[in-house]
């Protein structure tokens, strides 16, 4: 069971957000309900497990749900990468390490690894779980196909199956309704997708096209995937969608959030924030029902790719 707004750390929590705004957030998420804490061995290097992992200590473990995830190269060496058994195993004992915990609830596969056969990873994570070092399983934008074949694997064998996708999944984003979701939730995976705010886009702080000064937006680093959603025609949906917000009560980020909660297979959707404030927000949309008429309504105002 995870929380309804879980809490990531990608180019945040030990990258853009020290030690000290990680505790404050990381305590504050916890205080306003959050119990899904996610992170990745690439995030900033294994810098966003080890701030996560530091700022998790003195709540009790048995509270909370603790996701990693890899595939992603972690350095020049050509075993440190994909989904080999070899670095699924030793990515989950590196990241135990620096998560400064005994288990991972959930552990992911970040991406599909077409170069490792399927069954290999899929023992490596029976392997894995039967020494309780993790005790679910999961994968991240794979395709229903994928999810199809992995799940037919492990029935198959008698293993246990993948419980969760992380896809991306926003107002912008919706590919995962057509095939993803349908297959999900015939197969039992429920979804914990990442930028639900489309990076920061759908929180209307780009209004009129402006990149204000200490945004990702205007950080070079960090808004290597954002061009797309920055394009003028998506910030004017944004801008329409404002009244809408204001007339329902809520803020934009509330109401995208809850856009995506709408989807009974869609368990939690993942934020990344800097500030408190931003965390504040965002834990208002779960539990916030859009009546059906104001589904419409969004999808007249941006509507699908």
């Amino acid at each position: 069971m995870v929380s309804e707004i879980g809490l990531g750390s990608w180019l945040t929590l030990g990258s853009s957000v020290d030690r000290a705004g990680t505790r404050e957030i990381v305590q504050a998420a916890y205080d306003l309900g959050i119990n899904f804490f996610d992170s990745a061995d690439v995030y900033a290097n294994g810098e966003g497990e080890e701030a996560l992992g530091s700022a998790l200590q003195g709540i009790p473990r048995h509270y909370l749900v603790i996701a990693s995830k890899c595939f992603f190269p972690m350095s020049e060496h050509p075993n440190d990468r994909g989904l080999s058994r070899k670095h699924v195993v030793e990515s989950v004992e590196m990241s135990l390490r620096r998560l400064g915990t005994d288990y991972l609830d959930l552990h992911q596969c970040h991406r599909p690894d077409p170069s490792t056969p399927l069954d290999e990873t899929l023992r490596a994570y029976e392997d894995l779980i039967r020494q309780g070092k993790i005790l679910y399983w999961g994968v991240s934008q794979w395709s229903a196909a994928q999810i199809e074949e992995v799940c037919q694997l492990a029935d198959t064998l008698g293993a246990y199956r993948p419980v969760s996708n992380q896809p991306q999944y926003n107002l912008f984003r919706r590919s995962i309704e057509s095939e993803v979701i349908p297959s999900c939730a015939q197969r039992g995976l429920g979804q914990v997708v990442f930028s639900p705010l489309a990076q920061g886009v759908l929180s209307g702080k780009y209004s009129g096209g402006a990149i204000p000064t200490g945004t990702r937006g205007a950080d070079d680093f960090r808004n290597a995937f954002m061009s797309d959603f920055l394009r003028p025609e998506r910030l004017e949906r944004v801008d329409a969608l404002r009244p809408l917000a204001a007339e329902l009560g809520v803020s934009l980020p509330q109401l995208a959030l809850a856009w995506c909660l709408r989807q009974t297979n869609v368990a939690s959707v993942i934020v990344g924030v800097t500030r408190r404030a931003q965390l504040e927000d965002n834990t208002k949309a779960a539990g916030l029902q859009l009546p059906e008429a104001v589904i419409e309504r969004i999808d007249a105002l941006v509507p699908a790719d």
